[in-house]
């Protein structure tokens, strides 16, 4: 890789990482061809950016962004994992992991915030943004359902009556 390809490469990965925000840090140590595949086509499925980088052109292209406190992570066969929604990107990591035990989750951060692995597994089993949403949405309907039940309830009490007079008489 000459200079010229050095640079485009910082840029770039300082433009991925300057527009996420949550990077995961992870070990792929001894994954075949068929498993980085399943890896990139799990994180590709999820909405989560799969990167493999040379340590030493991540650690140039981290400084100036939030995530600089894992430079020091940047060790060994790593790759890295960025998204906008911190739950998938964790979700698929831990996923992955549990099945591929040479895939390590090592750290990661959101935003300035360091995670070690036990950060990033806590963070996998957290609901994922679509999933508060729906609970968000259901949270907002609920009240207006039952609103529109009391205030038709007297409106059906009275036809009711009504209704009984009329027979009777």
């Amino acid at each position: 890789m000459n200079r010229n390809e050095k640079k485009e490469t910082v840029e770039g990965l300082n433009q991925v990482f300057q527009g996420n925000d949550l990077v995961i840090v992870t070990h792929n140590k001894g994954l075949n061809a068929a498993q980085t595949d399943a890896l990139r086509r799990s994180t590709r499925a999820s909405g989560v950016t799969c990167r493999v980088a040379k340590n030493r052109l991540a650690q140039i292209a981290i400084k100036g962004t939030s995530f600089e406190g894992i430079a020091d992570l940047l060790k060994g066969p790593t790759v890295l994992l960025f998204s906008k929604d911190p739950v998938a990107a964790a979700k698929t990591a831990a996923s992955f992991a549990k099945e591929n035990p040479t895939f390590i989750v090592i750290g990661g951060a959101m935003g300035s915030t360091v995670m070690d692995a036990a950060g990033v597994h806590t963070l996998a089993t957290l609901p994922s943004l679509d999933e508060l949403r729906g609970k968000l949405i259901g949270i907002i309907q609920a009240p207006a359902t039952k609103i529109a039940g009391i205030v038709q309830a007297p409106a059906g009490q009275l036809a009711r009556v009504v209704n009984a007079y009329a027979t009777k008489g």
